[in-house]
């Protein structure tokens, strides 16, 4: 008796679930605005500003212009970058009330891992360089943004609770992962 009202009682609220979001509109989802966002390379002044979120969904052809633009530079290697790490850009963006066309400054974007052991191997151990880094994951980047302090920039990145937030001052940017929530 108990095992047939519970599996009553999960049919019951899974068809609930399922009708809620039948609610949903695609004039509703349309209305969500669209997410762009902007990079400077500060290495080779290669520039890219896509729109990465539209229509209630990522855009393909968006995501593919970031991933490219946040090639390792040194080789030239591209990965997948991990879409939450775009969104969290934007929300950081937002924060501070900047236009989504303003470019970030892109000091490290996707390290293929012959990148990132060759600059672990030139400063040692003590480099700030993880052997496991999260940018060889695609889910990291280092960035300023002109006319905004890095503490400015670094206050709006630990605000949103969303990853890893590393302070680089002497070097000139915030590192933003969407690793763990940790900071350094």
């Amino acid at each position: 008796m108990t095992d047939t009202t519970l599996s009553r009682r999960g049919l019951f609220l899974g068809a609930l679930a399922l009708g809620g979001t039948a609610l949903i509109s695609p004039a509703a989802l349309a209305a969500i605005p669209e997410k762009r966002l902007a990079f400077r390379n500060v290495h080779t002044n290669d520039r890219v500003d896509a729109r990465y979120f539209a229509n209630g969904r990522f855009d393909p052809q968006g995501l593919a212009e970031l991933n490219h633009g946040l090639r390792d530079w040194r080789t030239g290697d591209t990965t997948n970058m991990d879409p939450d790490l775009f969104s969290l850009l934007g929300e950081i963006r937002d924060r501070l009330g900047v236009d989504p066309r303003r470019s970030f400054d892109l000091i490290s974007g996707y390290r293929s891992p012959h990148t990132n052991a060759s600059l672990r191997a030139r400063g040692g151990e003590h480099t700030g360089v993880a052997s496991k880094s999260q940018h060889m994951l695609g889910k990291a980047t280092d960035i300023a943004l002109p006319g905004i302090g890095l503490d400015r920039l670094r206050l709006a990145a630990l605000s949103a609770q969303r990853g890893g937030v590393g302070y680089y001052p002497r070097d000139g940017f915030v590192h933003v992962d969407t690793g763990r929530v940790r900071t350094w």
